[in-house]
């Protein structure tokens, strides 16, 4: 069966609210060579909806309304559902519903890897269409009003799982990527450059990572720290949120935004994405300088003006992940950016009560180029690029990840146990 889906985005663009706003709005930089995205409004950001000093959140709503409505989304899920047994032929590959189904494929075909690496069935999402979530803290979710809201949103988040399956891939040792591209070091700026992965070293004095206070006040200096000696030529680092995975964990898992507490997370990311894009890295960037919106770092007090400077020159944004032990279970996994530079990503909107978020997602290709690090070791720091404002094609301007089951270790293996921060980085 073949799975396709266009983009309806270009017949249903909303048009730009004409009261002028004092809401950032930046400009869609796509990578020299770069496709368009699949994206709402041409790829243009919310923010340029704004109505009153929403930053476009009532647009953003109302088009994932019009979505659920329209109804292509289950088509896709029952084209998957209604499929006969077995592999399911889509335009990229063979896919399948379950990662079993996934790794018995792989079996049968003697699908083989490098040494230190493995082949492995991956989740990729088969709907090349825009997608929409609402966050947690947005005010509809307590709203009594819109329950029947809540509840359409509700099944449209468990949709988007539904609209996805698996697919093999071959999976590298990332610690052995330089013979795969000799002289380039996993552990160098010339590394994440090329690529959009890289390594570091961490031995850290954060005694207890589950103390969210902790973590800001030892292991983000560390980390700042880290990210200034591995990139020579930046001038300045902000480590501003982190995020702490452990499936096991038993205390109270609770986020707490107020007081910089992002909790414990119980789920691991079975979805190849990014955390970025041309739109919400600047956002970002620039909400953290002028606002501190959401930062749990060191205050910025940048104004516009200057925040506009700043980020005239070249900024990144990489996420950094330290196991608190060693992986057993459930290791990330990175692709490397020249397999997928041109690639267009769709994008997924988060919606937040002031501010709409924009994540990507990519569909399968056999050629993707994956990194895995098997057995991570609590001094080993995986590093990946989301956002990069290089645009001429020099340098890479994201990678892509995922979490993975990793078939050689024994099925009671401990389940991964680390931070991961985010940060940006300043040239």
């Amino acid at each position: 069966m073949d799975l396709q889906d266009n983009n309806p985005a270009e017949e249903h663009a909303t048009t730009p609210d004409s009261a002028p706003s004092s809401v950032y709005v930046p400009s869609l930089q796509l990578t020299e060579g770069q496709p368009p995205p699949i994206a709402a409004n041409g790829g243009l950001s919310y923010m340029s909806f704004d109505r009153g000093g929403d930053a476009g959140t009532a647009a953003a709503t109302e088009e994932a309304f019009r979505l659920i409505a329209e109804g292509d989304g289950q088509a896709v899920i029952d084209m998957i559902e209604n499929a006969p047994p077995g592999p399911i032929e889509t335009q990229w590959g063979l896919g399948f519903r379950t990662h079993e189904e996934g790794v018995d494929y792989i079996r049968a075909n003697n699908i083989a890897a490098p040494e230190g690496g493995v082949a492995l069935p991956l989740r990729y999402t088969v709907h090349e269409q825009p997608s929409y979530s609402i966050v947690s803290s947005n005010a509809l979710w307590r709203d009594p009003a819109r329950q029947a809201d809540a509840q359409a949103m509700r099944k449209e988040e468990q949709d988007l799982k539904r609209r996805c399956l698996y697919f093999p891939q071959v999976l590298r040792d990332a610690r052995r990527i330089e013979e795969y591209y000799p002289g380039l070091s996993p552990r160098s700026a010339e590394c994440m450059d090329k690529l959009g992965v890289a390594l570091a070293h961490c031995e850290s004095k954060c005694q207890n990572f589950y103390d969210a206070a902790e973590v800001e006040r030892v292991f983000y200096p560390e980390m700042e720290k880290l990210l200034l000696e591995f990139f020579p030529d930046a001038t300045d680092v902000l480590v501003y949120n982190h995020d702490i995975f452990d499936q096991d964990y038993e205390g109270d898992r609770t986020e707490d935004q107020a007081n910089k507490n992002p909790g414990v997370n119980a789920n691991y990311a079975y979805l190849v994405h990014n955390d970025l894009n041309d739109n919400s890295g600047r956002v970002r960037c620039r909400e953290l300088l002028t606002k501190n919106l959401r930062n749990f770092g060191r205050e910025q007090h940048y104004t516009e003006a200057q925040a506009d400077a700043k980020m005239s020159r070249r900024f990144l944004s990489i996420n950094l992940a330290k196991p608190m032990e060693t992986v057993r279970q459930n290791p990330f996994v990175l692709c490397a950016w020249p397999s997928f530079a041109d690639q267009p990503y769709i994008t997924n909107y988060r919606i937040y009560d002031d501010r709409v978020g924009e994540t990507t997602r990519f569909t399968y290709r056999p050629e993707h180029e994956w990194y895995w690090l098997p057995n991570q070791s609590p001094t080993e720091v995986s590093m990946l690029k989301c956002y990069d404002s290089t645009t001429d094609g020099s340098v890479s301007r994201w990678s892509f990840h995922s979490a993975c089951i990793d078939p050689t270790v024994p099925e009671d293996a401990p389940c991964r146990k680390n931070v991961v921060v985010r940060s940006f980085v300043f040239f």
